[in-house]
């Protein structure tokens, strides 16, 4: 499980730093116009957006964070969340100021940088962590599935909402879904090595 995960953030890692180089190439930017002629203006997909939204997500962390330290105030859970959300945040902020990439020019456009997408990062963290949660607390390998898939359709909504909605170009999307996973699996690897090292102390 440990080496699976370390390999699935590895390589998420280096696909997000690759797109961070190569954004700007003809292909690339080929790539991000054919998306948005495909997606662009779809109100549909243009409504999950408000489930990426940065107070919807800082609500549900609150909320996680309420009930597990009501639950078990010592739970590792509680150090899980706030790694994998609030301080995912931060990465994808430090991220942004790192690349600088510009929105795409549309009016009344966000001032905000670009790269990686945080709606994109974040929606899939938020998500998948809950997933996490709830997959641990079932034995129903049938239930695992639906929890996982689930999450993982509305984070793929979400990240393409903002190609839907012009404010992200289609290579920030990806770049965040890739920086998601790859921050994801280094803290789940950290929460599955203090569980057990807990355990082992019990």
């Amino acid at each position: 499980m440990n080496k699976r995960l370390f390999v699935a953030g590895f390589i998420a890692f280096i696909l997000f730093l690759i797109l961070r180089y190569v954004y700007d190439l003809p292909i690339f930017v080929s790539f991000d116009k054919n998306m948005q002629a495909l997606v662009g203006e779809n109100s549909f997909i243009g409504s999950f957006h408000y489930l990426g939204e940065l107070k919807v997500i800082s609500l549900i962390t609150l909320i996680l964070l309420g009930w597990l330290g009501f639950k078990h105030p010592n739970n590792p859970r509680i150090i899980f969340v706030l790694f994998t959300i609030p301080v995912g945040f931060l990465l994808n902020q430090l991220m942004k100021n790192w690349v600088k990439r510009p929105r795409p020019e549309i009016e009344n456009q966000l001032s905000s940088y670009s790269f990686p997408s945080g709606h994109a990062m974040l929606g899939l963290l938020y998500l998948l962590t809950i997933a996490f949660l709830l997959s641990e607390r079932t034995t129903v390998e049938k239930k695992k599935w639906w929890i996982w898939i689930v999450a993982i359709t509305l984070a793929f909504f979400i990240g393409l909402s903002r190609v839907a909605e012009s404010r992200h170009f289609a290579i920030d999307v990806m770049a965040g879904w890739c920086l998601g996973v790859a921050w994801f699996c280094l803290c789940v690897y950290w929460y599955i090595n203090k569980s057990s090292n807990q355990l082992k102390r019990d």
